[in-house]
Protein backbone atom coordinates (compact mmCIF):
# COMPACT_ATOMS: atom_id res chain seq x y z
CA UNK A 1 0.00 0.00 0.00
CA UNK A 2 1.32 3.44 -0.91
CA UNK A 3 2.07 5.97 1.82
CA UNK A 4 -0.39 8.48 0.33
CA UNK A 5 -3.19 5.91 0.45
CA UNK A 6 -2.33 5.10 4.06
CA UNK A 7 -2.43 8.77 5.04
CA UNK A 8 -5.76 9.21 3.29
CA UNK A 9 -7.18 6.31 5.30
CA UNK A 10 -5.80 7.85 8.49
CA UNK A 11 -7.53 11.13 7.65
CA UNK A 12 -10.82 9.36 7.07
CA UNK A 13 -10.43 7.08 10.12
CA UNK A 14 -8.07 8.83 12.57
CA UNK A 15 -6.49 6.76 15.35
CA UNK A 16 -8.23 6.42 18.68
CA UNK A 17 -7.88 9.55 20.79
CA UNK A 18 -7.73 9.82 24.56
CA UNK A 19 -11.07 10.02 26.34
CA UNK A 20 -12.59 13.51 26.25
CA UNK A 21 -14.46 13.09 29.54
CA UNK A 22 -13.59 12.15 33.10
CA UNK A 23 -14.38 8.51 33.78
CA UNK A 24 -15.25 7.21 37.24
CA UNK A 25 -11.77 5.72 37.64
CA UNK A 26 -10.16 9.02 36.78
CA UNK A 27 -12.39 10.78 39.27
CA UNK A 28 -11.24 8.44 42.04
CA UNK A 29 -7.59 8.76 41.06
CA UNK A 30 -7.82 12.54 40.83
CA UNK A 31 -9.52 12.82 44.22
CA UNK A 32 -7.01 10.48 45.90
CA UNK A 33 -4.00 12.28 44.38
CA UNK A 34 -5.40 15.65 45.43
CA UNK A 35 -5.82 14.37 49.00
CA UNK A 36 -2.18 13.19 49.03
CA UNK A 37 -1.07 16.59 47.69
CA UNK A 38 -2.88 18.43 50.46
CA UNK A 39 -1.58 16.00 53.10
CA UNK A 40 2.05 16.53 52.05
CA UNK A 41 1.71 20.30 52.13
CA UNK A 42 0.01 20.16 55.54
CA UNK A 43 2.72 17.84 56.90
CA UNK A 44 5.52 20.18 55.82
CA UNK A 45 3.72 23.28 57.14
CA UNK A 46 3.20 21.59 60.51
CA UNK A 47 6.87 20.49 60.66
CA UNK A 48 5.76 16.90 61.17
CA UNK A 49 7.72 13.66 60.91
CA UNK A 50 7.94 14.33 57.16
CA UNK A 51 10.26 17.28 57.76
CA UNK A 52 12.32 15.18 60.18
CA UNK A 53 12.73 12.53 57.49
CA UNK A 54 13.80 15.25 55.05
CA UNK A 55 16.61 16.28 57.35
CA UNK A 56 17.72 12.71 57.97
CA UNK A 57 18.06 12.03 54.26
CA UNK A 58 19.86 15.32 53.73
CA UNK A 59 22.38 14.74 56.53
CA UNK A 60 23.03 11.23 55.24
CA UNK A 61 24.48 12.88 52.10
CA UNK A 62 23.96 10.11 49.54
CA UNK A 63 26.28 11.77 47.03
CA UNK A 64 29.13 11.15 49.45
CA UNK A 65 28.08 7.58 50.25
CA UNK A 66 28.10 6.48 46.58
CA UNK A 67 30.33 8.89 44.67
CA UNK A 68 30.97 6.41 41.82
CA UNK A 69 27.49 6.97 40.34
CA UNK A 70 27.55 10.73 40.67
CA UNK A 71 28.70 11.38 37.07
CA UNK A 72 26.01 9.14 35.60
CA UNK A 73 23.20 10.67 37.66
CA UNK A 74 24.29 14.16 36.63
CA UNK A 75 23.25 13.21 33.08
CA UNK A 76 20.29 11.08 34.07
CA UNK A 77 18.59 13.95 35.88
CA UNK A 78 18.32 15.78 32.54
CA UNK A 79 15.36 13.48 31.80
CA UNK A 80 13.38 15.70 34.15
CA UNK A 81 14.64 19.06 32.89
CA UNK A 82 11.92 20.96 31.10
CA UNK A 83 13.86 22.27 28.11
CA UNK A 84 15.53 19.12 26.71
CA UNK A 85 12.59 16.83 27.45
CA UNK A 86 10.06 19.21 25.93
CA UNK A 87 12.12 19.51 22.73
CA UNK A 88 12.55 15.74 22.41
CA UNK A 89 8.90 14.90 23.01
CA UNK A 90 7.70 17.79 20.81
CA UNK A 91 9.87 16.50 17.93
CA UNK A 92 8.35 13.04 18.22
CA UNK A 93 4.79 14.36 18.49
CA UNK A 94 5.42 16.78 15.61
CA UNK A 95 6.33 13.87 13.35
CA UNK A 96 3.20 12.09 14.55
CA UNK A 97 1.11 15.18 13.72
CA UNK A 98 2.54 15.20 10.21
CA UNK A 99 1.71 11.52 9.75
CA UNK A 100 -1.86 11.81 11.02
CA UNK A 101 -2.52 15.27 9.53
CA UNK A 102 -3.78 16.80 12.79
CA UNK A 103 -2.39 19.01 15.56
CA UNK A 104 -3.95 17.18 18.50
CA UNK A 105 -0.75 15.61 19.98
CA UNK A 106 1.20 18.88 20.01
CA UNK A 107 -1.74 20.80 21.44
CA UNK A 108 -2.11 18.26 24.26
CA UNK A 109 1.59 18.56 25.07
CA UNK A 110 1.38 22.34 25.10
CA UNK A 111 -1.72 22.28 27.30
CA UNK A 112 -0.14 19.91 29.82
CA UNK A 113 3.08 21.94 30.09
CA UNK A 114 1.09 25.15 30.46
CA UNK A 115 -0.99 23.64 33.27
CA UNK A 116 2.15 22.37 34.99
CA UNK A 117 3.90 25.73 34.80
CA UNK A 118 0.87 27.52 36.20
CA UNK A 119 0.07 25.14 39.05
CA UNK A 120 3.56 24.06 40.07
CA UNK A 121 5.00 27.53 39.52
CA UNK A 122 2.34 29.13 41.69
CA UNK A 123 2.99 26.59 44.47
CA UNK A 124 6.76 27.15 44.29
CA UNK A 125 6.54 30.89 44.52
CA UNK A 126 3.70 30.84 47.04
CA UNK A 127 5.43 28.61 49.61
CA UNK A 128 8.99 29.79 48.94
CA UNK A 129 10.80 26.83 50.52
CA UNK A 130 14.61 26.71 50.53
CA UNK A 131 16.52 23.68 49.27
CA UNK A 132 18.84 21.44 51.32
CA UNK A 133 22.00 23.27 50.20
CA UNK A 134 20.54 26.61 51.37
CA UNK A 135 18.88 25.48 54.62
CA UNK A 136 19.47 27.74 57.61
CA UNK A 137 18.11 25.90 60.67
CA UNK A 138 18.32 22.16 61.28
CA UNK A 139 14.88 20.66 61.78
CA UNK A 140 12.99 23.64 60.29
CA UNK A 141 10.68 23.36 57.33
CA UNK A 142 12.40 26.31 55.57
CA UNK A 143 9.11 27.72 54.30
CA UNK A 144 8.48 31.30 53.06
CA UNK A 145 12.14 32.13 52.81
CA UNK A 146 12.28 32.98 49.11
CA UNK A 147 13.04 29.52 47.71
CA UNK A 148 11.40 27.78 44.76
CA UNK A 149 11.90 24.04 45.20
CA UNK A 150 8.59 22.86 46.67
CA UNK A 151 7.27 20.91 44.75
CA UNK A 152 10.16 19.47 42.72
CA UNK A 153 9.99 20.80 39.20
CA UNK A 154 12.23 18.07 37.75
CA UNK A 155 9.99 15.35 39.16
CA UNK A 156 6.72 16.95 38.12
CA UNK A 157 8.06 17.67 34.65
CA UNK A 158 9.20 14.06 34.21
CA UNK A 159 5.75 12.82 35.20
CA UNK A 160 3.95 15.15 32.76
CA UNK A 161 6.30 15.10 29.77
CA UNK A 162 6.74 11.34 29.58
CA UNK A 163 3.23 10.67 30.85
CA UNK A 164 1.76 12.57 27.89
CA UNK A 165 3.13 9.87 25.60
CA UNK A 166 1.16 7.29 27.54
CA UNK A 167 -1.91 9.53 27.53
CA UNK A 168 -1.74 9.83 23.72
CA UNK A 169 -1.17 6.11 23.11
CA UNK A 170 -3.66 4.64 20.64
CA UNK A 171 -4.03 1.15 22.17
CA UNK A 172 -4.57 -0.01 25.78
CA UNK A 173 -1.44 -2.17 25.68
CA UNK A 174 0.78 0.71 24.60
CA UNK A 175 -0.87 2.98 27.13
CA UNK A 176 -0.12 0.60 29.99
CA UNK A 177 3.46 -0.01 28.84
CA UNK A 178 4.22 3.69 28.43
CA UNK A 179 2.60 4.45 31.80
CA UNK A 180 4.96 2.03 33.53
CA UNK A 181 7.98 3.47 31.71
CA UNK A 182 6.98 7.05 32.55
CA UNK A 183 6.39 6.15 36.22
CA UNK A 184 9.79 4.46 36.54
CA UNK A 185 11.49 7.39 34.81
CA UNK A 186 9.82 9.93 37.08
CA UNK A 187 10.72 7.84 40.13
CA UNK A 188 14.35 7.68 39.03
CA UNK A 189 14.52 11.44 38.38
CA UNK A 190 12.99 12.23 41.78
CA UNK A 191 15.38 9.97 43.71
CA UNK A 192 18.30 11.41 41.74
CA UNK A 193 17.48 14.92 42.95
CA UNK A 194 17.51 13.60 46.54
CA UNK A 195 20.85 11.91 45.90
CA UNK A 196 22.34 15.12 44.51
CA UNK A 197 20.99 17.10 47.48
CA UNK A 198 19.00 19.57 45.38
CA UNK A 199 15.58 18.59 46.82
CA UNK A 200 14.01 17.31 50.00
CA UNK A 201 12.17 14.00 49.96
CA UNK A 202 8.89 15.84 50.51
CA UNK A 203 9.65 17.99 47.45
CA UNK A 204 9.84 14.85 45.33
CA UNK A 205 6.63 13.42 46.77
CA UNK A 206 4.76 16.64 46.05
CA UNK A 207 6.26 16.78 42.54
CA UNK A 208 4.89 13.32 41.75
CA UNK A 209 1.45 14.35 42.97
CA UNK A 210 1.53 17.65 41.07
CA UNK A 211 2.45 15.98 37.77
CA UNK A 212 -0.14 13.23 38.18
CA UNK A 213 -2.87 15.79 38.87
CA UNK A 214 -2.09 17.52 35.57
CA UNK A 215 -2.28 14.25 33.62
CA UNK A 216 -5.54 13.21 35.27
CA UNK A 217 -7.12 16.62 34.55
CA UNK A 218 -6.34 16.59 30.81
CA UNK A 219 -9.77 15.21 29.73
CA UNK A 220 -11.37 18.39 31.08
CA UNK A 221 -9.35 20.39 28.56
CA UNK A 222 -10.00 18.16 25.55
CA UNK A 223 -12.93 20.29 24.25
CA UNK A 224 -10.68 23.35 24.28
CA UNK A 225 -7.94 21.42 22.51
CA UNK A 226 -10.36 20.29 19.80
CA UNK A 227 -11.68 23.85 19.39
CA UNK A 228 -8.14 25.20 18.99
CA UNK A 229 -7.29 22.42 16.55
CA UNK A 230 -10.27 23.20 14.33
CA UNK A 231 -9.48 26.93 14.34
CA UNK A 232 -5.80 26.43 13.52
CA UNK A 233 -6.62 23.96 10.77
CA UNK A 234 -9.10 26.37 9.18
CA UNK A 235 -6.57 29.21 9.42
CA UNK A 236 -3.89 27.11 7.76
CA UNK A 237 -6.22 26.20 4.92
CA UNK A 238 -7.10 29.86 4.32
CA UNK A 239 -3.44 30.87 4.29
CA UNK A 240 -2.53 28.04 1.96
CA UNK A 241 -5.34 28.98 -0.43
CA UNK A 242 -4.33 32.64 -0.39
CA UNK A 243 -0.56 32.34 -0.72
CA UNK A 244 -0.01 29.06 -2.52
CA UNK A 245 -1.27 28.85 -6.14
CA UNK A 246 -3.55 26.00 -6.99
CA UNK A 247 -1.86 23.29 -9.07
CA UNK A 248 -2.75 23.38 -12.78
CA UNK A 249 -4.84 20.45 -14.01
CA UNK A 250 -2.85 17.84 -15.88
CA UNK A 251 -3.71 17.71 -19.60
CA UNK A 252 -4.45 14.35 -21.23
CA UNK A 253 -1.61 12.51 -22.86
CA UNK A 254 -2.76 13.14 -26.46
CA UNK A 255 -3.08 16.91 -25.80
CA UNK A 256 0.38 17.43 -24.31
CA UNK A 257 2.71 18.57 -27.07
CA UNK A 258 6.41 17.96 -27.26
CA UNK A 259 6.19 14.52 -25.73
CA UNK A 260 7.65 11.68 -27.74
CA UNK A 261 6.33 8.18 -27.67
CA UNK A 262 8.18 5.74 -25.49
CA UNK A 263 11.14 4.14 -27.23
CA UNK A 264 10.49 0.47 -28.03
CA UNK A 265 12.68 -2.29 -26.82
CA UNK A 266 15.73 -3.19 -28.97
CA UNK A 267 14.13 -6.43 -30.18
CA UNK A 268 10.93 -4.64 -31.18
CA UNK A 269 12.93 -1.92 -32.91
CA UNK A 270 14.78 -4.49 -35.04
CA UNK A 271 11.54 -6.21 -36.01
CA UNK A 272 9.91 -2.92 -36.99
CA UNK A 273 12.94 -1.87 -39.04
CA UNK A 274 13.03 -5.17 -40.88
CA UNK A 275 9.32 -5.00 -41.59
CA UNK A 276 9.65 -1.46 -42.96
CA UNK A 277 12.61 -2.45 -45.07
CA UNK A 278 10.77 -5.43 -46.49
CA UNK A 279 7.84 -3.20 -47.43
CA UNK A 280 10.06 -1.09 -49.73
CA UNK A 281 10.85 -2.91 -52.98
CA UNK A 282 14.53 -3.34 -53.56
CA UNK A 283 15.45 -2.26 -50.05
CA UNK A 284 18.13 -4.24 -48.27
CA UNK A 285 17.42 -5.86 -44.94
CA UNK A 286 19.66 -7.60 -42.48
CA UNK A 287 19.72 -11.30 -41.88
CA UNK A 288 19.99 -12.96 -38.52
CA UNK A 289 23.80 -12.82 -38.68
CA UNK A 290 23.76 -9.05 -39.24
CA UNK A 291 24.78 -9.11 -42.92
CA UNK A 292 22.74 -7.12 -45.48
CA UNK A 293 20.34 -9.25 -47.39
CA UNK A 294 19.08 -8.15 -50.80
CA UNK A 295 15.77 -9.58 -51.92
CA UNK A 296 15.79 -11.34 -55.31
CA UNK A 297 14.71 -9.38 -58.33
CA UNK A 298 11.27 -10.17 -59.65
CA UNK A 299 11.32 -12.54 -62.63
CA UNK A 300 9.13 -12.10 -65.64
CA UNK A 301 6.19 -14.39 -65.93
CA UNK A 302 6.96 -17.16 -68.29
CA UNK A 303 4.61 -19.34 -70.24
CA UNK A 304 4.73 -23.04 -70.04
CA UNK A 305 6.49 -23.28 -73.38
CA UNK A 306 9.19 -21.11 -74.83
CA UNK A 307 7.93 -19.18 -77.85
CA UNK A 308 9.20 -20.35 -81.21
CA UNK A 309 11.30 -18.01 -83.33
CA UNK A 310 10.40 -17.26 -86.90
CA UNK A 311 13.17 -19.55 -88.09
CA UNK A 312 11.64 -22.39 -86.16
CA UNK A 313 14.09 -22.53 -83.31
CA UNK A 314 13.11 -21.95 -79.74
CA UNK A 315 14.24 -18.84 -77.92
CA UNK A 316 17.14 -19.36 -75.65
CA UNK A 317 16.44 -19.02 -71.98
CA UNK A 318 16.48 -15.54 -70.51
CA UNK A 319 16.06 -14.03 -73.92
CA UNK A 320 13.61 -11.52 -72.57
CA UNK A 321 16.23 -9.92 -70.43
CA UNK A 322 17.98 -6.80 -71.64
CA UNK A 323 21.39 -7.47 -73.20
CA UNK A 324 24.33 -6.53 -71.06
CA UNK A 325 26.23 -5.09 -74.08
CA UNK A 326 25.21 -3.35 -77.25
CA UNK A 327 23.82 -5.79 -79.90
CA UNK A 328 26.02 -6.62 -82.83
CA UNK A 329 25.14 -5.30 -86.24
CA UNK A 330 23.32 -7.89 -88.36
CA UNK A 331 25.40 -9.54 -91.05
CA UNK A 332 24.58 -8.57 -94.64
CA UNK A 333 22.24 -10.95 -96.41
CA UNK A 334 23.75 -12.49 -99.39
CA UNK A 335 21.55 -12.85 -102.40
CA UNK A 336 20.91 -16.18 -104.06
CA UNK A 337 22.58 -16.71 -107.40
CA UNK A 338 21.39 -18.98 -109.89
CA UNK A 339 23.58 -21.89 -110.26
CA UNK A 340 23.80 -25.34 -111.15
Amino acid sequence: MRTDDKLDQMEEHPPDRPPSRMTRTRWWLFGGTLAVYVAIVAGVLATSWLVTFDWQAMLFRPYKQWPEIHAFLDYFVVLGQRGPTAVAVAAWLGWRCWRTKNLHPLLVLGTSLLLLNITAGAAKLGMGRLGPHYATTIGANEMWLGGDIFPSGHTANAVVTWGVLAYLATTPLRRRALSVIAALGALGVGMTTVYLGTHWVSDVLLGWAAGLLVLLALPWFEPGVEWAESRLTALWRRLRTRWLPAPAPLAPAHARGGLSAPRPAPEEEVLVRDAMGAARPGAATRAADGRPHHPPRPHAVRSERTPVTPTGSRRPPHADRAPRTAPLAPAPVRGRTGGS
